[in-house]
């Protein structure tokens, strides 16, 4: 008898723990971030982490780690400050920047030069503009949720990939982001990589047959970086992301 079936048989099997996993995959990542933990090292930590794993959840897998990422976004604050802000870095070198304030004023910087975004909204899915207004008014439910996004859309083939963009490119109240991870729990195509750049790759293909994979921390259920693999292939990493009262320079 291994030592998790030996803690089953002392104490029981107990009641699953919804938020259980978000728990783990926190400690988890802390645990990456500080680079103090060792498997081997640290023997009493790893039988702890892998008990909490095989007890609350039979074995980890892309659904759990989703829905992992769901509890930790639907616990966020509410939003706060006067602009969204996202700094990501394109192709491992081109620095891009996004403010957008709530009444529709948007600026972009590329490689520090700041310009305002003229004739059309800072935010899309699919080609058609949305509002600040729009964005925060999605439902919360996950089925809801994609059945209004499905709507929005040319071709259901796009449907994985505008969720996505719900939990990062676009300033989705913690509701929608956590239901838009729900909703990607069950779309079959989306698939899980494992473990990458210190945090969880999926990956799903959009209708022009690029495979589009994003790298999730769900400790914090931030995006950490998008890659495009195929015709054009291209990169963005996530340094930054959030409300900030610190506007353009």
């Amino acid at each position: 008898m291994d030592e998790t079936e030996h803690i089953r048989e002392l104490y029981g099997r107990p009641r699953p723990d919804p938020d259980a996993q978000a728990r783990v995959w926190r400690q988890v990542a802390a645990a990456r971030r500080r680079r103090r933990l060792s498997w081997l090292a640290v023997p009493a930590v790893a039988m702890a982490l892998a008990a909490a794993f095989v007890i609350h959840q039979p074995a980890a897998s892309g659904r759990s780690v989703l829905l992992a990422a769901a509890t930790t976004a639907a616990s966020g604050h509410v939003p706060g400050g006067t602009y969204w802000r996202i700094k990501k870095v394109r192709d491992g070198s081109q620095v891009i920047e996004l403010w957008a304030a709530r009444d529709g004023r948007a600026w972009t910087s590329v490689q520090g030069r700041i310009a305002p975004v003229t004739g059309r909204s800072a935010f899309s899915m699919a080609g058609r503009d949305l509002t600040f207004q729009q964005i925060e008014s999605l439902p919360t439910d996950p089925v809801a949720l994609r059945e209004r996004v499905a709507g929005m859309l040319p071709s259901r083939g796009l449907l994985a990939d505008a969720l996505s963009g719900l939990l990062w490119t676009k300033p989705s109240p913690p509701a929608v982001r956590a239901a838009a991870y729900r909703a990607l729990a069950d779309l079959p195509e989306v698939r899980y990589l494992g473990e990458r750049d210190r945090g969880e790759a999926f990956s799903y293909v959009l209708p022009d047959g690029t495979q589009r994979t994003l790298v999730i921390d769900p400790a914090t259920s931030q995006v950490l970086s998008c890659t495009d693999d195929g015709r054009s292939p291209r990169s963005e990493r996530v340094i930054e992301a959030g409300w900030t009262d610190r506007g353009p320079r």
